[in-house]
């Protein structure tokens, strides 16, 4: 079973007192209950993480969760955790009573809509920032980088020129700083035309 909250002022209690007799009505063992804090948009959730592990582990069958929001951060974050689940013969099942089972046709229906609708999400977000960034167009922003700015080089100007007055060569320094040995040769010329 798999219970979560999103702040430290709710209680997975209620989820777990439910599902526990949800379980017993359906007939499920219960191998363990598993509780988490953690906001729905988490991808790091620890919890869920060791019930992937036992689910791989082909210790389980089933996960038993309230709904399926509970679960999943997004649809496309439920969708890809059913599909591995689904590789291991394990599937999710909410409370209202519906099973993700991936092998089956009711699964697969289930999936595809849950891809539609995971895609939608995507469109939509895409759609916000392209709106977003043409009303800042409109109101005179300018966006990206500016002619001029160089917030990489400019960082590591000072080791490049350390390692300069060290007799390093462009290559060399190139190398040790992760960056393109024109941009190593960038740096020194604007160094030196700074200081002319």
């Amino acid at each position: 079973m798999y219970a979560r909250v999103s702040t430290s002022d709710q209680s997975c209690e209620r989820q777990v007192t439910e599902l526990s007799v949800f379980a017993e009505r359906g007939g499920y063992e219960v191998v363990e209950v598993f509780k988490e804090t953690a906001s729905g948009t988490k991808a790091n959730r620890a919890e869920r993480g060791k019930i992937i592990d036992l689910a791989q582990a082909r210790k389980i069958d089933a996960v038993l969760v309230s709904e399926l929001s509970r679960w999943g951060r997004s649809t496309q974050d439920l969708l890809d955790t059913l599909n591995q689940l689904a590789g291991w013969k394990v599937s999710v099942v909410a409370m209202s009573g519906m099973t993700f089972e991936l092998g089956t046709p009711h699964g697969r229906m289930m999936a595809t809509m849950l891809a539609g609708i995971a895609q939608f999400e995507r469109d939509l977000l895409s759609e916000r920032v392209k709106s977003g960034l043409a009303a800042a167009r409109a109101r005179g922003k300018k966006l990206g980088r500016q002619p001029g700015q160089r917030p990489k080089s400019d960082k590591l100007a000072p080791k490049v020129m350390a390692h300069i007055a060290e007799g390093r060569s462009y290559r060399w320094i190139a190398r040790d700083l992760g960056i393109s040995k024109n941009t190593v040769t960038d740096i020194v010329k604007r160094k030196r035309s700074e200081r002319a």
